[in-house]
């Protein structure tokens, strides 16, 4: 099955307090509409990870889907804030910061996210304001 993969497209861990306020910080900056979204756990994300020989068994990431091309971790971060532009984009200049180091940093906070921010029960579920944002 081949899916249309939206782009820039964030997946990111649905059941993660952290990661849904990151999502939500996104959304709030997105003037333009550019990014859509989708959680790592869905069906959907499953799909599109296939189309770039991944799966989604790691939810210690969030990857970001554009220019064909996926990103994670730090570099998907990053990315993602030269695309909202503005101030944000000035962060990307961390992007010079060797990848293992940049990555170090996130899979420390990665793997404390769930200690740290706390975890749902299931996915959040988008409002009908915001519902055009995210695929599935």
């Amino acid at each position: 099955m081949n899916k249309t993969v939206y782009q820039p497209l964030i997946l990111f861990d649905g059941v993660c307090n952290l990661c849904n306020s990151s999502v939500q910080f996104v959304i709030k900056r997105d003037k333009h509409h550019k990014f859509k979204f989708a959680s790592l756990q869905s069906d959907v994300a499953k799909q599109i990870l296939l189309q770039f020989h991944q799966n989604n068994s790691d939810l210690n990431s969030i990857i970001l889907i554009g220019n064909n091309k996926l990103y994670e971790k730090s570099s998907a971060i990053l990315r993602i804030f030269k695309i909202l532009g503005g101030i944000y984009s000035v962060l990307y200049v961390f992007i010079i910061v060797p990848k293992p180091i940049r990555d170090w940093i996130y899979n420390y906070i990665a793997k404390n996210r769930y200690k740290w921010y706390g975890k749902k029960d299931s996915c959040m579920i988008p409002t009908k304001e915001l519902k055009n944002k995210f695929i599935d």
